[in-house]
């Protein structure tokens, strides 16, 4: 009598376990790879957050300002408009102990016009508009969000990037930090993107405060102390 045969689908899937065995193969592999990605970002982001920061750049004023570069690709930069993406970012910097201004202090002062040409890179701008504020330094950050409908599910979904760029008040560069993130996003995809922003905020303010306190000195935005006779 002959021996029984396996079901066909049975001899694959014994030959799909050999072969992924042969391989080192784990269904928890895609886990495994997720974890390890993210503590490889936690890691990163406390190592950042470690960096000792003199008292004399605490000590100095940060003025951040938030654009959004929209769909159409109009560059916006009221400030009364990103409140909580300013937020997100500001909030964070003051729990480090660094020192900014809030957005009504910096309307109060200067013009919608002047954080425009700020925005676009002018370092004329930014030089007038630091002077007159008092700012050491100043954080520009350009977010970009994009909404959409998956066409094979039939969702919404968005996608955030954001550019951070931080300089001293002589227009001096000192710090360059990107993210960008996407989820698919239900009716309130406002919501969805600034719940994104916050999600890379951590990163973002990680990477800007360890170049602050390591690169930023005393020949960024400040005076020199003189020397002793």
């Amino acid at each position: 009598m002959s021996a029984p045969r396996l079901p066909i689908v049975a001899l694959a899937l014994a030959f799909a376990a050999t072969q992924a065995l042969a391989q080192g193969f784990s269904f928890s592999t895609p886990d495994d790879e997720e974890r390890a990605e993210r503590e490889a970002k936690e890691s990163r982001i406390a190592t950042q957050l470690s960096t000792p920061c003199r008292a004399e750049l605490k000590n100095k004023k940060i003025m951040v300002v938030i654009g959004e570069r929209q769909s159409n690709g109009y560059l916006s930069a009221d400030q009364r408009n990103y409140g909580p993406h300013y937020e997100a970012i500001n909030g964070r910097l003051r729990a480090l102990g660094l020192r900014t201004y809030t957005p009504e202090e910096i309307r109060r002062q200067i013009a919608q016009a002047e954080v425009d040409a700020m925005m676009r890179n002018d370092p004329d701008a930014a030089l007038s508009a630091s002077k007159r504020l008092g700012a050491s330094f100043v954080l520009r950050g350009l977010i970009s969000a994009q909404a959409s409908q998956n066409l094979v599910i039939a969702v919404n979904q968005v996608s955030v990037d954001m550019a951070f760029t931080l300089t001293g008040s002589d227009g001096r560069p000192i710090s360059t930090a990107d993210a960008r993130s996407a989820s698919y996003a239900g009716a309130d995809v406002a919501r969805m993107a600034l719940t994104l922003v916050n999600e890379q905020a951590d990163e973002v303010v990680a990477r800007l405060y360890s170049d602050y306190c390591t690169r930023a000195g005393l020949g960024a935005g400040a005076k020199r102390a003189p020397k002793k006779p």
